[in-house]
């Protein structure tokens, strides 16, 4: 009788189980790729904040460069209106300039100049709704300030048109003056437009030539800590 052979069982099989070092090998490329993709956006970001400075540096330019064109338009535009004569106006050359104590009888109603107190009014946009002195007005109108005044024959509307005006404007007052002649009175130092109405083009005008203009007898000299 043959004797039944001794039959050996094959090794388990061991799998797919990657080594050590496959695995290893696979983390590293996936870090590579990992940063790969990081530079590759990277770049991209820094390309696209390039090109949003350089428009923004650009567009700085440009804005710039329209400002101080239109700056310079306005200053220019400016220049030529206070050079312009304006209708109506009436000047009376050089005045007097010391400050006194006592009252003065000035030759013009409402005054341009003159001697004058030695305190001068508030007139940083100042609108007084009751009479003021003339010695402390005129001391105002020395410092390039213009002086609005009107009497009855001013309507609601002038009044509150002319007082918008003044407060949007330093160097510059408004008061009633019962006793002139004209409705509404400009003054500004040795020089006087009398307009009956607000809507005068020619009350802009005034102000624009001559809220510190070259009749300033003080320029830069304060419109505030006076009198109010």
């Amino acid at each position: 009788m043959g004797s039944a052979s001794k039959q050996t069982q094959p090794n388990k099989a061991q799998g797919n189980k990657p080594s050590g070092k496959q695995t290893s090998n696979d983390r590293r490329a996936r870090i590579a790729e990992l940063r790969a993709v990081e530079q590759r956006r990277d770049r991209r970001n820094k390309i696209i904040a390039g090109s949003v400075a350089g428009v923004l540096v650009i567009a700085a330019i440009a804005t710039g460069t329209w400002i101080v064109v239109d700056a310079n338009k306005d200053k220019k535009a400016k220049e030529t209106a206070a050079a312009a004569p304006i209708d109506g106006v009436q000047t009376f050359g050089d005045l007097t300039r010391n400050h006194v104590k006592e009252k003065v009888t000035y030759p013009q109603t409402p005054p341009v100049g003159g001697d004058h107190n030695a305190i001068w009014l508030d007139c940083m946009g100042t609108v007084y709704d009751q009479p003021v002195e003339n010695e402390r007005a005129v001391h105002s109108l020395e410092h390039g300030a213009v002086w609005v005044t009107y009497n009855s024959k001013a309507t609601p509307e002038d009044i509150k048109t002319l007082s918008e005006k003044v407060k949007a404007t330093p160097y510059s007052l408004m008061s009633p003056y019962p006793d002139e002649q004209g409705a509404i009175t400009l003054s500004a130092w040795s020089t006087q437009l009398t307009v009956d109405s607000a809507s005068d083009p020619r009350v802009n005008q005034f102000f624009t030539k001559y809220v510190q203009g070259k009749q300033t007898q003080e320029p830069g000299a304060s419109c505030t800590m006076g009198a109010m």
